[in-house]
């Protein structure tokens, strides 16, 4: 008998877990509150489309190897459809520093570390239509999933059988034989289970942070500046981290970060025009969004809210539900820096997948899912759990008055700023392998755990700024101090230590 599948959400997590599921042959539907996009340009669609499910949507947004590899294998047209739409292709040689392009020689194996970046609605837009176009998936829009039908089961284990909600304002009442939550950031279902006494871990802290992306159209006969010639359009001060992401048909977005105890700034750059001219500050940036080049389109678009959440729905063995399986930032959410979300949410239906073929035991099924969520996810989560409180401990010293770092720390800093980050910028091979476990195709910190690769970076380390300097990018920005001065707001408004509470802290 062929299994019912209920998808709550028709984000990025329902659509891959369409295209994951499509092929096994169950019939899935998709349950979507939001309605479906208002055209098939993708300009429209991205001035039109609202998703209140999905506040983020106008953040930017790419999709890193290990999804885009995920696609390419099981649904090439859908590459060609991505393409049709104008997204871009980022391929490993543009990564590549000037010295470094000297040396590079292709491998087969670096085709698999491209990124696609576009409007995260033009990617919304194609798989879409390409997940509406199979022949055993139905999307339902309009319909507003409010609880989830469930039942008392073994002991503590809850069963889910279900949903009910609203559909265009109606009442409905659906079953199916597995329920998939990809209601996403702003879900509240799983919160519902545990109420009802599911026995759900969770931990969760915050990743000190903010994000404010504004989007930017070139204006006609213009192009993208030389990623070569340029100074690189991405980079982290401390005070702020940033980047600029190539979008579809001639647009592009600017991702400003900020860190929450930068609470003047963090105020000031909603403002559109503190926004922009904080990108003519910088010279990776400046170089996109000057005015001969391009032109503003839109407010700036915040996010924040942002934390690091595991959540277990197996502990000590024992799963807290049967037939139902959270998925995307349902379950697992870290901070969005590397753009991991959408992929986390792929990685999670394929492994679904698996899991689903793997046996009929409704039981089994919830153990294997987290055990797979757990070897694949995992380290990810715990790679960026590690570097956000480094960066908020980082935030917080530079606002606190008469702050020394401590030997240790100048030595580990000066071992990624001075070691890591300049054989990252000198050596291909190197590179190579970082960019594996940075589009997870590999645990993140595989890499440098290999004794001759740790060996090459200390070799970089130890031959010392002079003999490394052609590897150093130029300046990627003002200190804070002149930033917050530019642009007409007090660099010491945010300071909150005395130098004897610094000199305790360290």
């Amino acid at each position: 008998m062929t299994e019912t599948v209920l998808v709550i959400g028709a984000g990025i997590g329902g659509l891959c877990t369409a295209l994951s599921l499509a092929p096994t042959g169950r019939q899935i539907t998709i349950l979507e509150r939001d309605q479906p996009p208002p055209s098939d340009d993708p300009d429209v669609v991205f001035l039109d489309w609202h998703r209140r499910g999905a506040g983020h949507v106008r953040q930017s947004h790419a999709f890193l190897a290990r999804l885009r590899n995920i696609i390419k294998q099981h649904h090439p047209d859908l590459l060609e459809e991505l393409k049709a739409l104008g997204t871009r292709d980022l391929t490993f040689d543009m990564m590549l520093t000037e010295q470094q392009r000297e040396l590079y020689e292709p491998l087969p194996e670096d085709a698999d570390l491209t990124i696609i970046t576009s409007r995260r609605t033009t990617l919304e837009l194609a798989i879409r239509r390409y997940v509406e176009g199979l022949e055993n998936v139905t999307i339902r829009s309009g319909f507003f999933v409010r609880k989830l039908t469930t039942q008392a089961g073994e002991g503590s284990v809850i069963e889910v059988c279900g949903v009910s909600g609203e559909e265009n304002s109606e009442p409905v009442a659906l079953s199916a034989d597995i329920v998939i939550d990809a209601s996403g950031k702003s879900g509240f279902l799983i919160q519902q289970l545990m109420d009802e006494g599911a026995a759900i871990a969770e931990e969760s802290e915050t990743a000190g942070i903010l994000y404010f992306t504004r989007h930017y159209r070139l204006r006609p006969g213009q192009d993208e500046p030389s990623r070569t010639e340029s100074p690189p359009a991405s980079g982290d001060l401390g005070y702020i981290k940033f980047g600029v992401f190539p979008g579809d048909n001639g647009c592009f977005s600017v991702t400003i970060s900020v860190p929450e105890v930068e609470l003047e700034l963090r105020k000031a750059i909603m403002n559109p025009d503190v926004f922009h001219a904080i990108t003519l500050q910088l010279p990776g940036v400046e170089p996109w969004t000057n005015q001969a080049r391009s032109e503003p389109r839109g407010k700036v678009h915040g996010m924040g809210d942002l934390h690091s959440r595991w959540r277990d729905m197996v502990v000590d063995n024992v799963p807290a539900t049967r037939n139902y399986y959270p998925l995307g930032d349902t379950l697992v959410r870290t901070n969005p820096l590397y753009g991991r979300g959408c992929s986390f949410a792929a990685v999670s239906a394929e492994m679904l997948r698996e899991t689903l073929e793997e046996t009929s035991d409704a039981t089994e099924r919830q153990r294997i899912y987290h055990a797979k969520l757990r070897t694949e996810l995992r380290p990810y989560y715990m790679n960026q759990r590690a570097q956000d409180r480094s960066a908020i401990k980082r935030a917080e010293a530079a606002l606190t008055p008469g702050y020394r770092k401590s030997w240790r720390g100048k030595m580990v800093e000066s071992f990624f700023e001075d070691g890591v980050r300049i054989a990252l910028r000198s050596d291909v091979d190197l590179l190579r392998q970082a960019m594996r476990g940075f589009h997870m195709l590999e645990h993140p910190n595989k890499w440098l755990g290999k004794p001759a690769n740790l060996g090459r970076v200390l070799w970089y380390w130890a031959r010392g700024r002079k003999r490394n300097v052609a590897a150093y990018p130029p300046k990627l920005g003002p200190e804070r101090d002149q930033m917050m001065l530019a642009l007409n707001l007090d660099p010491k408004a945010d300071m909150r230590q005395t130098s004897v509470e610094a000199e305790l802290a360290a």
